[in-house]
């Protein structure tokens, strides 16, 4: 018996308790997508992981951040309260070709600004995941939450 997509349960799953293969079968799609191989093939033997297995599980698992690709995601930041650290922050989405469409900042308060922006995803040339590790990479960064998407 089968079941409708609307009967499926969706889990949230730390990667180190995944096995091995589920963990593999990830970066065989990752090294696809970043043109590391030319093959499926040639993917799977770089990752030492059977086709079978990768068929098994390939369209069943994604990471996190690729199911947001393409929408509207929502980031919360508190930034040192220094000249140009809000600017950094808007070029940085602006260069992986994120496209900006609300920006709240709070006051600044003891050396800190909270701030809020939300991001049209769809164009990113970069995973949402990228665009976090590069914008808590940033001088002044304190740090940077998903706070919401759609």
């Amino acid at each position: 018996m089968s079941k409708d997509k609307k009967d499926f349960k969706f889990y949230l799953v730390r990667e180190d308790i995944l096995p091995e293969a589920i963990k593999k079968t990830i970066k065989v799609k990752e090294i696809l997508k970043h043109g590391e191989a030319r093959t499926i093939n040639d993917a799977v033997c770089m990752m030492n992981l059977s086709r079978s297995a990768y068929y098994k599980y390939k369209d069943y698992v994604l990471p996190f951040y690729d199911v947001m690709q393409g929408k509207l995601v929502t980031l919360s930041m508190t930034l040192s309260d220094r000249p140009g650290k809000l600017s950094q922050v808007l070029n940085t989405v602006a260069d992986s070709n994120g496209s900006i469409l609300t920006i709240n900042q709070g006051i600044p308060l003891q050396g800190t600004a909270n701030v809020s922006i939300s991001v049209e995803t769809k164009e990113m040339d970069i995973s949402v995941e990228d665009l976090v590790k590069r914008l808590k990479n940033l001088s002044g960064v304190q740090n940077v939450h998903i706070i919401g998407q759609v």
